[in-house]
């Protein structure tokens, strides 16, 4: 077993949970608000953890595993 291969496939599946995460945030608040989110500030209460690292473009996650 190689950690380092480990680790990047892990990191991977990661990231992409937090997509969609994200992306299940961004839904929840245009329902909510019935508008979507121009920012991604506007959704980090919709989210634990760190979410930071992502945008929203045309509606959508942007990020790392998008």
């Amino acid at each position: 077993m190689n950690p380092e291969v480990l680790k990047r496939n892990t990191q991977a599946v990661a990231d992409r949970a937090t997509c969609r995460t994200v992306d299940a945030a961004i839904v929840a608040y245009a329902g909510v608000n019935g508008a979507s989110p121009a920012s991604i500030a506007e959704v980090a209460d919709y989210v634990k953890g760190d979410i930071s690292a992502y945008r929203i473009v045309k509606g959508q996650a942007a990020g790392p595993g998008c």
